[in-house]
């Protein structure tokens, strides 16, 4: 089993930054790759970046590509999303997440979930 926790969110005025962090543990030499997810009110979960370590890719939403930024310390088994310009409309739970998939942007595929951090931007 894979454990995933989430910090980082609160609440932050448009045109911010926040830095989410997410710490792994247990299993996780099983992890090919992990991701973001965010869910907003009344919405779906949605991709946001991922890392694959298996073929070296950082993909982004095209609503976040230029503003966040996906990075890991191996050493501490963590992953952060470092989130620049914010906008009103980034606003939601923000979910670390985890698959043995080699590369995927599907929520469906990631089996390992965090609990989830509140990211609030202000206008």
């Amino acid at each position: 089993q894979v454990q995933l926790s989430e910090s980082g969110g609160g609440l932050v005025q448009a045109g911010g930054s926040l830095r989410l962090s997410c710490a792994a543990s247990g299993r996780t030499l099983s992890i090919y790759t992990m991701g973001w997810f965010r869910q907003a009110p009344g919405k779906e979960r949605e991709f946001v970046a991922a890392n694959s370590w298996t073929v070296g890719t950082i993909g982004y939403a095209d609503s976040v590509k230029g503003r966040f930024t996906f990075s890991r310390d191996n050493a501490k088994n963590t992953v952060y999303l470092q989130m620049n310009s914010l906008k009103p409309e980034d606003t939601a739970v923000y979910y670390c997440a985890a698959t043995r998939s080699s590369w995927s942007t599907s929520k469906n595929e990631y089996a390992y979930w965090g609990q989830g951090t509140q990211v609030t931007v202000s206008s």
